[in-house]
């Protein structure tokens, strides 16, 4: 069964939004991709509000663009990315607002295979050298996540990856009240997925909340 594409978020269950975008992947994954909600009409009935049923926070990396990995269109889905998925004031704040005044059902914490940044803190926590500027500030960050995969006997980058996606979707449900709160009602599920670059495929690796 297709989950409908014209769906409202207030229709749609933590589980069907993860369907949705699912299914968006399998079509981009098997090259056939719908490009919904894609023309001028979806833009001008737009204009005056949004209703996205998803919230993807994604590493910035250029190949992971969220809107196309999962075939959807313009007020489909609700994006913040920083390098590594890093979190921050900002992007809690960004998230808890999606939550709290857009009541999107399912956030994704969406990682990648090679990510430059878990790579950068896994030479790091290597080798003892620390990058220059504000990149070593999302070293730092995701550091934790290099330390607990090492502990675990895990040393390759992807791995790695895994690990810091799951680090950060636990993170987001302990650090605010807001989407735990939203968690613990059933009214949001919070996901981790890694991304495999050359095959296109979103695989779920953690969950919080009913799916």
């Amino acid at each position: 069964m297709t989950t409908d594409l014209t769906a409202t978020p207030s229709q749609l269950t933590p589980a069907q939004a993860w369907r949705r975008l699912r299914e968006g992947n399998d079509r981009f994954v098997s090259g056939n991709s719908a490009h919904p909600n894609q023309d001028a009409s979806r833009r001008q009935s737009l204009a005056g509000q949004q209703n996205p049923f998803a919230v993807i926070f994604g590493c910035s990396d250029s190949r992971l663009a969220a809107e196309i990995i999962f075939d959807v269109g313009l007020g489909d889905v609700f994006v913040v990315r920083t390098a590594g998925h890093v979190i921050d004031d900002a992007v809690l704040g960004s998230l808890e607002y999606s939550v709290a005044v857009l009541n999107v059902p399912l956030i994704i914490v969406l990682g990648h295979d090679s990510c430059g940044a878990v790579s950068a803190t896994v030479d790091a926590f290597e080798t003892g050298a620390m990058p220059p500027g504000f990149i070593r500030d999302l070293v730092e960050r995701i550091t934790p996540s290099v330390i607990t995969a090492h502990r675990n006997g895990v040393q390759d980058v992807n791995g790695n990856v895994v690990e810091h996606v799951q680090q950060t979707t636990q993170r987001l449900v302990d650090a605010s009240k807001i989407i735990s709160a939203a968690v613990d009602g059933g009214r949001t599920a919070v996901i981790g997925a890694t991304y495999r670059l050359a095959e296109g495929k979103a695989e779920m690796v953690s969950g919080f909340g009913a799916l």
